[in-house]
């Protein structure tokens, strides 16, 4: 994995996503929105009856995330990754509608990487288990869609430094897999 660290603020454009290559580490600053399972459902369904989604998604990224209540004086509580692969049947969609990244944890699936090559787009990990310090870079939260779905609600994250690395690359590049192959060769 490369030890550079490279800045990168939202929106992203298409040449900011081909300089974005597997196992490289991002610093992610301006807006990001968040949506689990749920809130996924809801805006593909809106997408598929030509309704807008509650924001605009082009050259967006989406994490995949629940957060827990904010503590007072913070913004938002702890906001560590779910499970990518529950995203799997929303993504796509998503991508067709102008996304340009999503963050969470864990693999994806074949169409989800192809998707990711027809839009020059990219697949962030974050790291489970670091809720507490992913937080930190998280400056202001706002729920702005679906407040009925509690944590899950669509929230608009103003970020600074938002740790995540590339894992799925606009190329075709997959970090699972390219490190086992270079696990293997070790």
């Amino acid at each position: 994995m490369s030890e550079e660290k490279i800045k990168i603020t939202t929106p992203l454009t298409d040449d900011v996503v081909r300089k974005l290559k597997i196992g490289t580490q991002v610093l992610i600053s301006g807006t990001i929105y968040t949506g689990r399972d749920a809130a996924h459902k809801k805006m593909t369904d809106a997408l598929g009856k030509g309704e807008p989604l509650p924001f605009d998604p082009k050259g967006q990224i989406i994490y995949f995330v629940g957060p827990a209540p904010a503590k007072p004086g913070k913004p938002i509580g702890s906001a560590g990754p779910t499970t990518s692969y529950r995203m799997n049947a929303y993504s796509p969609a998503m991508l067709d509608a102008g996304l340009k990244g999503m963050i969470g944890k864990g693999q994806m699936s074949e169409e989800v990487r192809d998707k990711l090559k027809e839009h020059i787009a990219c697949y962030f990990l974050a790291i489970g288990g670091a809720g507490a310090l992913i937080a930190k870079s998280i400056k202001e939260a706002e729920i702005i869609a679906y407040d009925d779905l509690g944590p899950e609600a669509v929230r608009k994250l103003t970020v600074e430094d938002f740790p995540a690395i590339v894992t799925f690359d606009c190329y075709g590049g997959n970090l699972f897999e390219e490190g086992v192959r270079q696990y293997s060769r070790e």
